[in-house]
């Protein structure tokens, strides 16, 4: 019953009586109270007036796979699309799902992730109602050493969705190699690819997003390295057109890397995003940490970095990169 109160109240753009409710559907004013509740507990803010009934304010930032699926306009990516309300992580759905033959362009968004994670096993705080969670399932072609460049078009496609979201007024996001977004110096968006593969062949890669929307604020131990949409802008998006906007995205430029298997067309464009560029960085290695200028990457999306001993090339699989004197 909510269901159609609600979609009465988005048709009418004033008051609907109680009565023309009741008359409507046949139900007594008991039952229109506790679905004006039901809808108030799911985040709707309905006003109520006597003697003029009932109006619609404003709507909840929902991602259901009908709003998703509404905006997207792409050939494959999002083919199918599931929206979990509490999920591990998405990677490990996709994952589940892939080795049950789930088709390439499956799509899998979790409102709540209760095992998010990010690269080397670092936790992700994934909170109900303030982030977008989701990973995209592909099948790609491709030999399965160039898979670690595919975190990198996500990165760029994340980009400019972000900047298209947001409008004219957007913050100046930047990519901060191998896998984030970030603004101000802190970090907006991570990102998480898994492949499952053979010796010569890939049987699948799983994509993951996790893109900080409607925070408020953040716990201590992350804020100074941290921020959100909501943040930065000082305003709410729709979270289903960003998710619609990342995957339009990320087809083109996915379209473009596969025509060449490598990053030569797409590196000039993210050298110009690319926060790294031209600054003094740590990398994080196993083997001893190398410090030197990152001069952006190269057509294998590996950094390029200028240390005394000469140039070194990163591949994104292996380290994490810092900045000598902070996060970025």
């Amino acid at each position: 019953m909510k269901e159609k109160i609600l979609q009465l109240l988005k048709e009418d753009d004033g008051f609907v009586s109680g009565q023309d409710i009741s008359d409507r559907f046949g139900v007594s004013r008991t039952s229109i109270w506790k679905a004006i509740r039901q809808l108030e507990d799911m985040g709707y803010e309905i006003e109520a007036v006597r003697n003029r009934g009932y109006r619609l304010v404003s709507e909840p930032d929902l991602l259901t796979e009908e709003r998703v699926e509404e905006l997207l306009h792409t050939e494959w990516a999002g083919r199918s699309v599931l929206v979990c309300d509490s999920v591990d992580s998405t990677n490990n759905e996709v994952k589940r799902r892939a080795e049950d033959d789930a088709g390439e362009g499956l799509l899998v968004i979790g409102e709540e992730q209760t095992a998010g994670r990010g690269r080397r096993g670092r936790v992700w705080a994934s909170k109900k109602g303030e982030g977008i969670f989701m990973s995209l399932l592909i099948r790609p072609k491709i030999d399965p050493g160039c898979a670690s460049m595919l975190t990198l078009v996500m990165g760029l496609a994340v980009r400019d969705a972000l900047e298209e979201i947001c409008g004219e007024d957007s913050p100046d996001f930047r990519i901060k190699w191998p896998n984030d977004i970030v603004c101000d110096g802190k970090k907006v968006c991570g990102i998480l690819t898994e492949m499952s593969a053979e010796t010569d062949c890939i049987n699948y890669v799983v994509i993951g997003v996790g893109i900080n929307v409607h925070n408020p604020e953040f716990p201590e131990e992350i804020a100074g390295m941290a921020t959100s949409v909501y943040q930065l802008t000082g305003r709410k998006i729709c979270r289903a057109e960003l998710v619609a906007a990342c995957l339009r995205q990320f087809e083109q430029e996915y379209a473009v890397f596969l025509k060449t298997q490598d990053l030569s067309a797409l590196m000039n464009r993210y050298n110009e995003y690319l926060i790294n560029c031209g600054r003094e960085v740590c990398v994080l290695d196993e083997h001893g940490d190398i410090t030197g200028t990152a001069r952006g990457i190269n057509a294998r999306g590996e950094l390029l970095v200028e240390t005394q001993e000469g140039e070194r090339h990163i591949a994104s699989g292996e380290v994490s990169v810092r900045g000598v004197y902070g996060y970025v």
